[in-house]
């Protein structure tokens, strides 16, 4: 199966717009960018009060929380937290890659999902918006793929 994944995207809006544009084949309308790490990886809360993870290195985005005292037992449970915030990993990609500028994020330049792996070799950095508006895209055309399916990219402009 090829997927065709754009590599240069237009000027944008701003990141609810984007989240909704890239991700909202999910059924969900964001609100309110409520967290997000170096990662790029956002907690989200959309217009019914849900919280949303949009996790870029792995390619999804899904409920964590059905509403905020859910996100607050959350916010103390250890294992999801280093999780989120990637705090080894974070301090490898700066001295591998170096400080963030604004407006970018590290990512995995070939996402977990699809068997890239987390060291400093698959590690970049890329505009926070490049990698929402990438993740999304790949992510609604890998949705129904089985484990160990393969898969052919076709680079395209």
């Amino acid at each position: 199966m090829a997927f065709k994944c754009r590599i240069s995207y237009e000027p944008t809006m701003d990141l609810i717009s984007e989240i909704c544009e890239a991700w909202g084949w999910l059924g969900f309308n964001p609100a309110e960018v409520v967290g997000e790490n170096d990662f790029g990886n956002l907690i989200i809360r959309d217009e019914d009060n849900k919280y949303w993870r949009l996790c870029p290195e792995e390619v999804y985005c899904e409920i964590i929380a059905n509403n905020r005292q859910e996100l607050d037992n959350l916010s103390k449970d250890q294992t999801f937290l280093v999780d989120l915030y990637m705090s080894e990993l974070v301090e490898a990609a700066k001295d591998s890659v170096g400080s963030l500028e604004e407006g970018r994020k590290y990512c995995l330049v070939l996402p977990g999902v699809l068997g890239g792996t987390y060291d400093t070799s698959n590690i970049r950095s890329v505009p926070l918006i490049e990698l929402v508006r990438f993740t999304g895209d790949l992510g609604k055309q890998i949705r129904d793929l089985s484990d160990g399916e393969k898969i052919q990219f076709e680079i395209v402009d």
